[in-house]
């Protein structure tokens, strides 16, 4: 291999690697991580209270899934529950409750890192107990708490925050940004990632999505039908231009999703996917989680932004930032200053 070779070698390789490191090491803000904390932590709270409808039932020892029944299911695999050792009611509603009032603290960002591991331990002993009653919405639930488990998620808008205020007296900086809440928040994008073009791939086996009438037979099955789409029978271009437009955006998401002129689109057409699907199949809770999901692509300055003009604070968060800004060119003039005259560049 010749030097230029070896050189070109050297510097692409350096790139790279550079370039892997800003994707996963950059320092982010966590405005993002703790605003889906709150929304999944209470997504996890009302799920898990719906299972209060009928608790023994579901993890009973003599309830609809046994528990050498689901051991024997999960052999060889990972599954696991503290309801295997929960065999008495008193037991079971003790165990309940107090998951929902760690979920309720997670929201809240409570002792916020102590909570969200918690909250990912009780998630996966649910899941583990009853794989009978396991749907994507449980699923989503778990991959959210684990990735929230891993980052800051209550640095901000949480009750931790307020009490490290209250004990600085007031005068409590803004979070800084943290590896760790970079770290969560691409892992949860790559994840959504792998679920919607494995989504699509998974479609495209089917050949009602290749003729577009997918969206049709989804509509007219009243088993999910909560709003009556069957007028679209008469609108079948309408039909099959949502089924087409469904599956492109889920097999170019992973690709599209990325760059920032196409993002805002791709985002924005998430919103009218999953609030048809929470609407017009049903499908509520599965909807608004996977919205959630897609918040890991919104900017943490937009976070703020949006969250300062609803509580009111815009103005103050402006004068904040432009203060600093107004700080950091002045410290640049300085060093500009102390370091003289630029060399020009050839």
């Amino acid at each position: 291999m010749s030097t230029v070779d070896e050189s070109y070698v050297r510097h692409w390789s350096r790139d790279v690697l550079g370039a892997w490191n800003r994707f996963w090491f950059t320092p982010a803000d966590p405005a993002t991580l703790s605003l889906i904390r709150i929304l999944a932590g209470a997504m996890l709270f009302y799920t898990h209270l719906i299972w209060s409808l009928d608790l023994e039932a579901f993890f009973g020892p003599d309830g609809w899934f046994s528990i050498s029944f689901v051991r024997m299911y999960q052999a060889g695999g990972y599954g696991w529950s503290y309801f295997w050792w929960l065999t008495s009611p008193a037991a079971m509603w003790t165990a309940h409750i107090l998951a929902l009032i760690v979920f309720a603290m997670f929201t809240l960002g409570l002792f916020s890192r102590t909570t969200a591991v918690l909250a990912f331990i009780i998630t996966c002993s649910y899941v583990g107990r009853a794989p009978g009653a396991l749907f994507g919405l449980d699923q989503i639930n778990r991959l959210l708490a684990m990735y929230l488990m891993l980052g800051p998620c209550g640095a901000a808008y949480s009750l931790d925050r307020l009490w490290a205020k209250r004990r600085a007296g007031g005068q409590l900086p803004q979070a800084p940004p943290s590896v760790a809440a970079n770290v969560a928040i691409r892992l949860i994008q790559i994840h959504m990632c792998i679920i919607y073009f494995f989504a699509a791939v998974g479609k495209l086996n089917g050949t009602a999505w290749w003729t577009g009438t997918a969206m049709w037979l989804a509509f007219a099955n009243y088993e999910y039908q909560s709003v009556d789409m069957t007028w679209t029978a008469h609108w079948p271009l309408l039909l099959n231009l949502m089924t087409h437009v469904t599956v492109f955006w889920e097999l170019t998401y992973w690709a599209l999703i990325w760059p920032r002129l196409s993002r805002p689109v791709m985002l924005l057409l998430a919103v009218p996917l999953h609030m048809g699907i929470a609407i017009c199949l049903g499908m509520v809770t599965f909807g608004l989680v996977m919205l959630f999901g897609n918040l890991a692509f919104v900017p943490p300055s937009f976070v703020r932004a949006s969250i300062g003009r609803l509580t009111g604070k815009q103005g103050r968060g402006a004068e904040q930032a432009l203060s600093s800004a107004a700080a950091g060119a002045t410290i640049r003039r300085g060093a500009l200053s102390a370091a003289g005259p630029r060399r020009k560049r050839h």
